[in-house]
């Protein structure tokens, strides 16, 4: 992968992060589109510049991030991650085999965009416009909600905000809460794909961080990360606009509309 490839995929990332799209699915897309070569390096690549997507997050909501004096805040958090990191540990190699099959994530895309059609139907009257507001309870749930993200293409905030409506979450509350849930999401995914995770190479297994210190691979990394955070910072904004006012039958229509047209390229093109 070279570095405008690389800077092109994070580009994507800093898009669609936070968007209801799974920004996985477009990276993986855009990869098969590019002919870049599913190596280790790509694979973790794809994963950890997530982080720097999701550093926006915490410049842009930076007065509640770093209140110090809300340590609720914190510790709702904490527990809406737990489900992730268990479950994640103990799927991770089912999930990468799935990440190696991009028919079927062309599919859930779809499936989701469905669900998006009519999930301002299914989840009326909110009550609760505020993280401060939202329940030790509801914030676990919430976070098995996320879980289903596991699936790529199923996207990590459509999941989590799904269900931050299923608990009476207003769509911009649970939008926001979502984008707050991936901060220590992100940052486990991160930490482990660097260095926790075995990465199976030519020459035996490695390290994600021992991964970096091959050719140009730490530039890439890093310039990655930063550029999905730049874009990152202009998404959340957009993001938040586009929902208050329209809701989520745009993203729908988008997921079905971009899930048929990867699918038709992967059976009919690729």
């Amino acid at each position: 992968m070279d570095f405008i490839k690389a800077m092109v995929i994070a580009v994507i990332e800093g898009l669609t992060e936070f968007l209801p799209v799974s920004s996985t699915a477009h990276m993986i897309f855009m990869s098969s589109v590019f002919g870049i070569e599913e190596d280790n390096f790509v694979k973790m690549y794809q994963v950890s510049i997530q982080f720097g997507a999701i550093l926006a997050v915490v410049v842009l909501y930076s007065k509640k991030f770093f209140d110090f004096k809300n340590v609720y805040f914190y510790l709702k958090l904490v527990l809406a991650v737990l489900p992730a990191l268990v479950l994640g540990k103990l799927f991770n190699e089912k999930i990468d085999l799935i990440l190696e099959k991009p028919i079927p994530i062309a599919i859930v895309l779809i499936i989701g965009g469905v669900v998006l059609l009519f999930i301002d139907r299914i989840f009326k009257n909110p009550s609760i416009d505020s993280e401060k507001n939202v329940s030790y309870k509801s914030a676990l749930i919430i976070g098995f909600w996320q879980c289903l993200a596991m699936m790529p293409g199923t996207s990590r905030s459509a999941a989590s905000i799904i269900g931050g409506m299923q608990q009476k979450l207003t769509r911009k509350a649970a939008a926001e809460f979502s984008f707050f849930l991936a901060v220590p999401t992100m940052l486990a995914v991160t930490v482990y794909s660097l260095f926790l995770k075995n990465w199976g190479t030519y020459g035996g297994e490695k390290k994600g961080y021992e991964l970096l210190l091959h050719d140009n691979y730490l530039m890439l990394f890093l310039a990655g990360n930063m550029v999905a955070f730049l874009v990152a910072m202009l998404a959340v904004r957009f993001f938040i606009g586009i929902i208050s006012r329209h809701g989520f039958k745009p993203w729908g229509w988008y997921r079905i509309i971009v899930g048929s047209i990867l699918l038709s390229y992967l059976i009919f093109i690729r």
